[in-house]
């Protein structure tokens, strides 16, 4: 049944919510409800008798000549077929059509459904700007991960630069290091010999800063060969063995009283028996903890050395009285290249900023660890932990 005869009452066709029209197969319009009416611009009255191609523009006319007419006859419908319609007043109003065609009493008619596509084609717009935000984004989401890639590459090259200049200088400390331990044995050993022979008190005077500078010579380039072993990746090696323990740290005391004049050595035990530990190494430690001691610390009261053995663990432990270590150096105290404290440096028991973390590794070469507490009320003590027994 055509709506020409549908029994849907009359106010259905007239109030529905898109442009109806119904039109002879020659176009000639026969019906138009109140939307189209209000789109178009011209009364229903005016309407009728009009084709509805003279309603077209002139593409719309020879589209509907030469696409949608001709799929009408043939399919029988057509579906979303984009057209620009006229306004009584000349503007251009697009439709979006949808039509079917009837036959009835031996006639065709054409049943026409027409919708406004502004909302369409604003959605339309919102699409494809919306594409191309994300195409934008999507592009530069490629352009940074490409630029990222690039430092990455540089960053990684840059590396790889300085980690060679790093190792090449490591070995070069290394070299130069080990090639300075023979002349300054030579001095050493010269100004031994000439120190036992008949001298004045102004040549012996001479002769013991030679001998001491030397020593501090010595020292430094030991730190220095420590560290570019540590930084290479071999670590401080040690030869650990049973000695006692009171006995070790009391020969190194009588040995840095003597290095030390000026400052106070008191020895300390607490317990008996061996440590498993490198003695050479041992001494280094007590060595360069007593030096930081004497260089940061009150020399007007004693350092104490303490050496102590328990069930699990042998301990050696230096403590001096002075101002504490800040909280902001403790962080780092044991980095290499470091020191306690930045003032008097021009102390001749200064070394390079080595020595801590020289400590650091020998304890770990043990299996152990070193640790410091340093408050003004109780003074500064560094303690070297080293478990009884460890096989290395």
């Amino acid at each position: 049944m055509s709506i020409l005869e549908s029994a849907a009452p009359q106010q259905f066709f007239d109030e529905a919510p898109c442009g109806l029209i119904v039109t002879r197969e020659d176009g000639t319009i026969l019906k138009a409800n109140q939307a189209f009416v209000a789109w178009i611009g011209f009364s229903e009255t005016e309407l009728c008798g009009r084709r509805f191609q003279e309603l077209l523009t002139m593409g719309g006319r020879m589209f509907h000549q030469t696409h949608w007419a001709p799929l009408m006859k043939m399919q029988g419908s057509v579906a979303e077929v984009k057209l620009d319609l006229v306004h009584r007043d000349r503007h251009t109003l697009t439709l979006l059509l949808n039509g079917v065609r009837r036959e009835h009493d031996g006639s065709a008619y054409y049943e026409l459904a027409l919708f406004t596509i502004s909302d369409r084609d604003k959605y339309e717009r919102e699409l494809v700007n919306a594409r191309n935000r994300v195409e934008g984004l999507l592009q530069e989401k490629t352009e940074a991960e490409a630029a990222l890639q690039r430092t990455q590459a540089e960053l990684e090259k840059a590396y790889e630069t300085s980690e060679r200049r790093a190792s090449f200088a490591e070995q070069m400390i290394a070299i130069v290091s080990h090639d300075l331990k023979n002349p300054l044995t030579a001095i050493m050993m010269a100004s031994d010999i000439l120190r036992q022979s008949e001298t004045t008190a102004r040549q012996a005077k001479m002769l013991g800063h030679i001998s001491s500078s030397a020593g501090r010579a010595q020292r430094m380039i030991a730190d220095l060969l420590d560290l570019a072993l540590a930084r290479v990746g071999r670590g401080i090696a040690v030869s650990p063995r049973f000695e006692d323990l009171h006995s070790l740290v009391s020969r190194c005391v009588d040995e840095l009283r003597i290095a030390f004049p000026d400052a106070t050595l008191i020895h300390q035990c607490a317990g008996s028996g061996n440590a498993y530990a490198d003695t050479d190494r041992i001494q280094q430690v007590i060595g360069n903890l007593t030096a930081n001691s004497v260089a940061y610390g009150d020399l007007s009261l004693p350092i104490t050395i303490t050496s102590r053995l328990t069930a699990g663990e042998s301990l050696v432990s230096v403590h001096n009285w002075g101002d504490p270590i800040s909280a902001h150096v403790m962080g780092e105290l044991f980095e290499p290249m470091k020191r306690g404290n930045d003032t008097d440096t021009d102390s001749e028991v200064r070394s390079v900023g080595l020595g801590l973390f020289i400590v650091r590794e020998i304890a770990t070469a043990h299996g152990g660890h070193v640790q410091v507490s340093s408050t003004q009320e109780e003074g500064t003590t560094f303690e070297l932990h080293i478990p009884l027994r460890r096989s290395i």
